[in-house]
């Protein structure tokens, strides 16, 4: 067996009546660990090999917590408190970043994303959705839709109230992780597997899926959906705003670069550069057809906006007149970037 992995997690979760898991909370993922602590790990857990989620009882967190406490204080502290659960408990082992194969795996590389170890689309999530059960996530956790109407009654008949806060494949990320140095008004509108970089500010209305994010420092007011990854902003700029709507999907990263501004009601479909500019309610798809302004506003070309990608200082708005989408050199972007370099 080799002693190298690509990542382990000791986690708690929960399942239905049939044995299946609807959810597992890892405190403390690893990647890449130690050839020390898996070589600690593997024997008490039986793993030999591959991608696997091994379900442990309380005893063998004790002896798990034992075998690694002189080498990773951290992980032997959390297996003596997985050691008094009352939950049943899992140990995911990833011997390389592969396609998904069950529930703890695809929870695991979750929390890789929320907890900061990768970066969207920095692992593969290939086959996640049959594997996330969708699942009522309420007052009481987790609970098997199949079981649901049972319990609330039950609790009512107890005098209590089961409150359902959502049905989904996804819950919310802050019931799992709340990154450090991180501002979130609604926490609702965070799934697990967000990347939500230090200094972010996720204001009412904003919105990250899973396996997106923003690097940070940055605010974000907008929808920030799968696929899509937002750059730092630059000191003097006070962040990348994103009031509109941020498209990714399929295997292409949506990036966009430091010092941005997506207006209110607007979005994009392609990558930006730095210090891109895109007027409110100007949605800009990675086929659309831009009209190229020099400085005299004369019509240069025209080019679909994928072409653009990862070009600096452009500001994109539309023609009042024509409904043309226009595309000129951001003035104010350059004379801010020049400023900059003459101070420093």
């Amino acid at each position: 067996m080799s002693n190298s992995l690509f990542s382990i997690a000791f986690g708690v979760g929960t399942q239905n009546r049939q044995g299946a898991w609807l959810e597992v909370f890892y405190a403390q993922p690893l990647l890449n660990p130690s050839a020390e602590l898996v070589a600690a790990v593997a024997p008490i857990l039986g793993y030999t090999e591959g991608n696997q989620a091994v379900a442990f009882t309380t005893a063998q967190a004790a002896q798990l917590a034992e075998a690694v406490k002189a080498i990773d204080a951290v992980q032997g502290k959390l297996l003596t408190r997985l050691a008094e659960s009352h939950k049943p408990l899992v140990a995911t082992l990833l011997a390389e970043d592969a396609q998904l194969t069950s529930t703890p795996e695809a929870y695991l590389k979750l929390h890789l994303l929320s907890h900061r170890l990768v970066k969207p689309h920095g692992v593969s999530l290939a086959g996640i959705f049959p594997l996330l059960p969708n699942v009522a996530w309420t007052s009481q956790g987790a609970i098997d839709l199949s079981e649901l109407a049972e319990l609330q009654l039950e609790a009512r008949l107890r005098g209590d109230l089961l409150e359902v806060f959502s049905v989904d494949k996804f819950p919310k990320m802050t019931d799992y992780v709340v990154p450090v140095g991180v501002r979130i008004a609604d926490a609702a509108r965070l799934r697990l597997g967000a990347y939500v970089g230090e200094g972010t500010t996720v204001m009412h209305e904003g919105f990250i899926n899973f396996n997106a994010g923003t690097e940070g420092p940055g605010m974000i007011e907008g929808r920030v959906s799968a696929g899509v990854f937002v750059g730092k902003g630059s000191d003097l700029g006070g962040g990348c705003s994103t009031m509109g709507t941020l498209s990714g999907g399929g295997n292409i990263v949506i990036k966009v670069g430091e010092g941005c501004l997506i207006g209110a009601n607007a979005g994009i479909g392609f990558p930006l550069g730095d210090r891109n500019t895109v007027e409110s309610g100007l949605y800009v798809t990675a086929g659309t057809k831009v009209a190229l302004l020099d400085e005299n506003n004369n019509l240069v070309k025209v080019v679909k906006a994928r072409e653009l990608a990862g070009q600096n200082d452009l500001l994109f708005r539309r023609n009042s007149e024509t409904g043309a989408v226009e595309c000129k050199t951001h003035k104010s972007a350059i004379e801010l970037n020049e400023a900059l370099h003459a101070h420093n």
